[in-house]
């Protein structure tokens, strides 16, 4: 990450040694969907999906009002559940290299530009600090990978599909939302030797409340309205996170190998073809 300061940066509150008071390791664990994205982290691939034919006119319709609804207010943990139940349905079936094909081509559009300016700066600080980056989403495993590694993060987790014979199943493995993305904190903590309770956390939204319960530095960025109510009640910060750049001009582009090995795959949400893009691809056919 390159280390220019601006006038906005966040202060990381961390004693000069970079490590735990303990001597163990500290994290910082970023959601990554409207905390350092500022949007749906693979909403474009929705428009490609749809043109090669995995995702109908039905699913993007279906689909259209729960994205809003996660985009503009965040989604509760009954609407990530109804959610996910028609994410299974949908990529059931699913061919895997299709899928590779689709997102590896139209990775560097999909980065370009989402990424909260605010969100790299405070990324550096913590990078200064000695402290390790952890991406934690609901997105697919495969999409977060890539990008977690385009933003200088050192580990990561999202979700995990089922995958037989080279298509997805429709089963979910891992789901890495609500207390599961707390579980996979723990996990990453175990084996990497984290202090959890000199750990930092952020996030926008209420589902994330476990993640943030777990560390010892929770911090919301452009909460929900459910989070903000917590955050004032329990007196966490909260930063408002607005000026997306290019990720891009910021962080040399990977090569197309890299890319592959990253792995691709689909957003818990995006996927679900929940995008005005697919939208308005359908009305200019018709």
């Amino acid at each position: 990450m390159p280390r220019r300061r601006d006038s906005y940066a966040v202060s990381v509150t961390e004693p000069a040694n970079p490590a735990a008071a303990s001597g163990r390791r500290v994290a910082a664990f970023f959601d990554l969907d409207k905390t350092i994205i500022a949007k749906s982290s693979t909403l474009a691939f929705s428009r490609p999906f749809f043109q090669e034919g995995l995702i109908n006119r039905r699913a993007v319709l279906k689909s259209a009002y729960a994205q809003f609804v996660f985009m503009l207010a965040g989604a509760d943990a009954d609407q990530m559940d109804r959610m996910r139940a028609h994410i299974t349905s949908l990529c059931t079936g699913w061919d895997i290299d299709q899928v590779n094909a689709i997102v590896e081509e139209t990775l560097h559009d999909i980065v370009d530009p989402l990424v909260y300016k605010e969100a790299t700066q405070l990324i550096t600080d913590h990078q200064d600090q000695g402290h390790e980056i952890v991406v934690l989403s609901a997105s697919g495993q495969e999409v977060v990978a890539p990008i977690a590694k385009l933003l200088g993060a050192d580990h990561w987790s999202g979700t995990r599909m089922v995958v037989s014979e080279g298509r997805y199943t429709g089963e979910v493995d891992f789901y890495c939302s609500a207390e599961n993305k707390a579980v996979a904190a723990r996990e990453l903590a175990d084996k990497y030797d984290y202090d959890l309770g000199e750990c930092y956390a952020y996030s926008d939204s209420v589902t994330d409340m476990p993640l943030l319960e777990t560390v010892g530095h929770p911090t919301v960025v452009n909460p929900d309205r459910g989070l903000r109510k917590e955050a004032v009640q329990r007196g966490w910060p909260s930063l408002a996170f607005e000026h997306p750049i290019s990720l891009r001009a910021r962080i040399p582009t990977p090569s197309r190998a890299a890319v592959t090995a990253a792995g691709v795959g689909l957003s818990a949400v995006a996927a679900a073809g929940a995008t005005w893009w697919g939208v308005r691809a359908w009305r200019r056919r018709r």
